[in-house]
């Protein structure tokens, strides 16, 4: 077989990443010893073929092709016909108990390594996923995992037993005949090894721009997919088919380059072994016909070249096909040694909620140092009360829960929930006791029910109902022809923003945790939904510890503190009625609601046309 392209990435490879291959590869010890004795057998089945192919052109050059047609039966070399057709079968046998023996080990290995990345990358922090390219992250993993399959393939049983073969072969060329044949493999392999090296290198910088052209396709084409409404918003289809179409032709120059280079490696590497073959042919014909060699061994000298160099030239592809699939091993790999920044501390405990009161002590956070997001923030949420969030936009409100729920670590200050520090207790035991309504719910394209289920996936079929009712989803559920089992599509798009919010509040009451987060979660409903939404969450939190992130101040009169943040500080704090006596930042925004509030309910004024001039 001839070289062929790859797809894969070239890179500086660093071969010590193979090292923590090994590992995956270890629970199957019998197994990797049974392969690689079915190795073996294979091998010494393929170099045995040759010499048994010699015996049978001996023999029938041998035999008196003069003789009675009923005696050419009697004259076959039966035995060694036989022999030869046991002996290949053998070595395909073998091969397929090898193959066999080792794809469960491969299938294993990279089924706990990508098992191990997808953890690990649900491990890594906030800010690590709002810089992440999905399409080529995506792409890593499934290079990588591949790649794992395919390096200790080839290099158990392609490059190991091919130098094995081809030593075995000159060894036997050697003893049997002439040291010319096995000088002529010796250099023939040493030159072919070498230009195939170099000519690889040199092909690196081609197959490197096929693969990262690819990359930018396969993440534009993702983008843009996944932003399908933004598209069709703004018209924009002919703009993301010209930006991807410029994306496919840097891919195209990329993949024309690379197949030229292709097409010097394997004319290089051809020309190689014809050349090689061509000299070990007129050498063993000579001795021929100085009948210093038989027929059988011309025979003999013709199947050992064939067999060496047949996978000596798929060893080209084999030889770039490892270089790749190690770098892209190690970038899977990269990926695993990559750290999130938000860890648990060595000595964390599981959270302990005996009530629910929440602190924040003096908290500051920056992403920078030179723009801070959070200046000495403080206030209490005691035990089953509400504590709503207001302030303009910037103003900090969602910082507040990412550092509640652990996105991100204070860097000044701390969060205390029941008197335990959360950055001292466990991510997992922190989470747990925390239900989040979001102000953009992206659900699984999955059912109206899975999705709610998801909440506590262990939770009844009734139990679901009942998040059901009591977030007024019920109405909803019973219009449509599936009911509950109506798939919401890629990202919830086939729900409106309100009926997402509703899934979300479904799936957060079916959670039923100790503290209650609401971030703007009637934002995209309408009046007569957000009050029956309303009075659903003052059901649902009433028993809970409750924090409201909310723009529309009508929604949080009734919390028991409305905390007033502005550039990253809190400047007010009360109760509703005690805010607007201040007359200060609660009330003026308090006083521009009303006013909008006011005129929007107003009848519209009829457009009086202007008189002509």
């Amino acid at each position: 077989m001839r070289g062929q392209d790859t797809q894969v990435g070239f890179n500086e490879v660093n071969w010590s990443y193979l090292a923590k291959v090994w590992p995956y590869f270890l629970e199957f010890r019998l197994r990797i010893l049974l392969a690689l004795l079915c190795l073996v057998g294979a091998k010494v089945a393929s170099v045995g073929l040759p010499f048994i192919l010699k015996y049978i052109v001996d023999q029938l050059d041998g035999a008196n092709l003069a003789d009675q047609a009923t005696m050419a039966m009697v004259t076959l070399p039966l035995g060694l016909l036989a022999a030869y057709g046991l002996v290949r079968f053998s070595n395909v046998l073998f091969g397929e108990l090898r193959d066999t023996l080792f794809g469960r080990v491969t299938e294993r290995a990279m089924r706990r390594i990508g098992l191990e990345v997808f953890r690990h990358l649900h491990s890594l922090d906030l800010d690590f996923h709002l810089n992440r390219r999905t399409g080529g992250l995506s792409r890593d993993i499934e290079r990588g995992t591949n790649g794992i399959g395919f390096l200790m393939r080839f290099m158990v049983f392609n490059i190991v037993p091919t130098f094995l073969e081809i030593g075995l072969v000159i060894g036997l060329l050697w003893w049997n005949y002439s040291g010319w044949f096995a000088l002529i493999v010796l250099f023939a392999v040493l030159i072919y090894v070498g230009f195939s090296v170099l000519a690889t290198e040199w092909r690196t910088k081609y197959v490197r721009e096929v693969n990262t052209a690819e990359s930018k396709s396969s993440t534009r084409s993702i983008d843009s997919l996944m932003n399908y409404e933004t598209v069709k918003y703004f018209t924009n289809e002919n703009f993301e088919a010209e930006h991807y179409d410029r994306e496919l032709a840097t891919w195209e120059g990329a993949r024309r380059k690379n197949r030229l280079t292709l097409f010097a490696l394997n004319g290089g590497q051809s020309l190689i072994i014809s050349l090689a073959m061509t000299a070990a042919m007129i050498l063993a014909a000579s001795n021929v016909v100085t009948q210093a060699m038989t027929l059988g061994d011309f025979v003999l000298i013709n199947a050992f070249m064939m067999q060496i160099f047949m996978p000596l030239n798929f060893l080209g592809f084999v030889y770039r096909e490892m270089k790749g699939s190690m770098a892209n091993i190690e970038n899977m790999f990269q990926l695993l040694d990559q750290k999130p920044a938000v860890t648990d501390s060595p000595n964390a405990q599981t959270l302990r909620v005996t009530a629910g009161a929440i602190r924040f002590e003096s908290v500051g956070f920056h992403y920078s140092p030179d723009r801070a997001i959070l200046k000495n923030v403080s206030f209490e949420v005691p035990a089953r009360h509400k504590v709503a969030i207001v302030g303009s936009s910037g103003a900090g409100k969602s910082t507040l829960l990412k550092l509640l729920f652990r996105f991100y670590d204070v860097t000044a200050g701390r969060i205390t929930i029941d008197g335990q520090d959360i950055s001292q207790v466990t991510q997992h035991s922190l989470r747990a006791a925390i239900g989040v309504v979001p102000q953009d719910t992206v659900l699984f394209n999955m059912s109206i029910f899975d999705n709610i289920r998801y909440g506590r996936v262990d939770a009844s079929d009734e139990e679901v109902y009942d998040a059901i009712r009591l977030s007024h989803l019920d109405g909803f559920i019973s219009q449509l022809p599936e009911g509950a089992d109506t798939l919401v599509g890629e990202r919830g798009l086939k729900l409106s923003g309100g009926e997402k919010q509703r899934v979300a509040i479904a799936r957060t009451i079916l959670k039923r945790p100790p503290i209650l987060v609401f971030d703007e979660a009637t934002s995209s409903l309408d009046s007569k939904s957000e009050q029956s939404i309303l009075q659903a969450i003052k059901e649902v939190s009433s028993r809970h510890t409750s924090l409201v992130i909310a723009h529309r101040l009508s929604t949080i009169v009734d919390a028991d503190t409305i905390i007033v943040l502005e550039q990253g500080a809190v400047v007010e704090q009360g109760a509703h009625s005690e805010l607007l006596a201040l007359g200060g930042k609660y009330a003026h925004m308090w006083e521009i609601q009303q006013r909008r509030t006011s005129s929007s309910d107003m009848p519209e004024s009829p457009v009086i046309p202007r008189a002509a001039s």
